[in-house]
């Protein structure tokens, strides 16, 4: 029931969204509880299931109650359960506070993170950090990014609604720096479908999100930067340090609109200022981080091995 749960809610979600339904189904609630009859399953079985993923993963036990709920739902829907008999399990996992996710925002600090990533040995999971900063969009849609989906001659990158969280499709502009990386990538990986292709040792066909965390922690940024983060550090530093209007900041993160009659009528995507604000993000990123040629750095100020001075863009609100 689990399995034709996952199957239909495939249908109506985005890639990313459907993958940890499916983790969450897999690892966690079909080892302990595929084997209880969907039509007698009852809290008191649920139950110490849930709080043991608490735990350890509050927020994957949350949607593990959500997908219990679900999964019962659709089987009373399907006549294999008894009309009006749902499980009972709100309050069943202590509330946790939910902290931001961590993102570097000091753009003193943003010169060591990516020399860091210059650095790490895998070559392909380097490259899907750097798309994932330049561009803004959420890891697991850069990590499962297929070769079709890129027009290089155009700087353009193409995802298609049903691989976006909001199910909206979504125009990336490339600045010339990405355009440049995944040109590279080109001679490596552009006789496959994936711009990303998976290790040996993975199961996807592609590079796992998952990879990107992991490189991060093993640079020492665990607590400090997540793969998430590449979208606080766009959204705060492009807009106090480069003084980029938020609502193209928020049109290149695809966020979602705020009200029912924002979503019918404000459809705009700023695809000309974001192709301009994200090529002054990628310069902005090349500027601060050219330390080979830096004497001495802040926030405010660059010297260069010449003596030469060269003042940052004034924090504009």
């Amino acid at each position: 029931m689990a399995k034709k749960w996952l199957a239909f809610k495939h249908r109506e979600w985005a890639d990313e969204t459907y993958r940890k339904a499916e983790f969450v189904v897999h690892d966690y609630l079909i080892p302990a509880l595929g084997n209880k009859p969907i039509s007698t399953l009852a809290t008191p079985e649920v139950k110490p299931v849930l709080e043991a993923i608490a735990s350890h993963a509050p927020n994957l036990a949350t949607k593990a109650r959500q997908y219990v709920g679900g999964i019962v739902t659709y089987a009373i829907q399907h006549g294999l359960r008894e009309d009006g008999i749902p499980l009972s399990l709100r309050g069943v996992i202590p509330r946790h506070k939910k902290g931001h996710i961590p993102a570097i925002t000091k753009p003193s600090e943003i010169a060591p993170l990516v020399r860091a990533i210059n650095s790490y040995n895998s070559p392909i999971t380097r490259a899907a950090l750097k798309l994932t900063m330049l561009t803004g969009l959420r890891p697991g849609v850069v990590a499962a990014v297929p070769w079709n989906e890129m027009d290089l001659d155009r700087a353009e990158w193409h995802v298609p609604a049903l691989r976006m969280k909001m199910q909206h499709e979504h125009i990336v502009p490339l600045p010339r720096q990405a355009v440049a990386l995944l040109k590279e990538l080109q001679t490596f990986t552009g006789r496959g479908d994936y711009v990303f292709p998976s290790p040996a040792r993975q199961k996807t066909p592609h590079l796992h999100r998952d990879a990107l965390s992991k490189a991060l922690r093993e640079m020492g940024f665990q607590g400090k930067h997540a793969a998430h983060g590449f979208r606080g550090m766009l959204r705060t530093v492009g807009r106090e340090r480069l003084g980029i209007d938020i609502d193209i900041l928020e049109a290149q993160l695809a966020h979602a609109k705020r009200g029912d009659v924002q979503k019918a009528y404000d459809r705009t995507t700023f695809d000309e200022d974001r192709c301009r604000v994200m090529q002054e993000w990628a310069d902005y990123i090349d500027r601060i981080c050219d330390l080979d040629r830096v004497r001495n750095f802040s926030p405010d100020l660059v010297t260069w091995a010449d003596g030469k001075t060269q003042t940052l863009p004034e924090r504009r609100i």
